[in-house]
């Protein structure tokens, strides 16, 4: 017989999958991502609020790879270009830290905090909740705005994204929508395909593909 642990983990798989196919994911984000960012979401006891954003550092800076997803009306609010930073690499974000002056962005889990007005305007301070990988980023000012390099206008010209010093940028038209609607204890979720986080993260301890 199962032990009670993988029957609760069967459990919490089928609920998630059940999840994307309401939210009509397929196509969209990608489950690997969507499961983990799920799964960190219910764990994290300091959460305020019923949303969850997850910016899937998978995809190219081409693409829409920030998504806010409303956990109790299960339905997709905003799906968005996001910047990553100018050190974690150029189309694709590939390389990661938590140290001050990398200019790298931060996997991880975050809760969101307040906001303020800032030298790139409206913004999100980011409270990074994984020892080792994140919680510096209150230390190194990694924070939510607006930026006109994090606009899909910028690709047609360079390629790629414009980049960060390390922050979550978003166009400038969506900047104050998307922060004011995940603003306030709402989890955030940066994910990338690196086995190097799931064998140190705290929130996804544990953690079964």
């Amino acid at each position: 017989m199962p032990d009670r642990k993988d029957v609760a983990l069967a459990v919490e798989a089928a609920a998630c999958a059940q999840l994307y196919r309401t939210m009509q994911l397929e196509g969209i984000v990608g489950w690997d991502a969507f499961r983990q960012a799920v799964t960190g979401y219910h764990k994290i006891a300091g959460r305020k609020r019923d949303v969850l954003t997850l910016i899937e550092f998978s995809r190219p800076s081409t693409e829409k790879r920030l998504f806010v997803f409303d956990m109790k009306q299960h339905r997709l609010l905003f799906s968005s270009v996001v910047s990553h930073g100018k050190n974690s690499g150029g189309v694709y974000a590939t390389s990661f830290s938590n140290e001050y002056g990398s200019y790298k962005s931060s996997l991880g889990f975050y809760l969101t905090e307040t906001t303020y007005q800032g030298k790139n305007g409206y913004s999100l301070i980011l409270n990074g909740l994984e020892r080792g990988i994140n919680d510096r980023a209150r230390e190194r000012a990694i924070v939510m705005h607006g930026a006109a390099y994090a606009d899909p206008s910028v690709v047609g010209k360079g390629g790629r994204l414009g980049r960060s010093f390390g922050c979550p940028a978003v166009p400038q038209k969506l900047t104050r929508p998307i922060i004011d609607a995940i603003k306030g204890g709402s989890v955030m979720y940066i994910y990338a395909e690196t086995p190097d986080y799931l064998a140190h993260s705290s929130v996804l301890s544990g953690y079964q593909a």
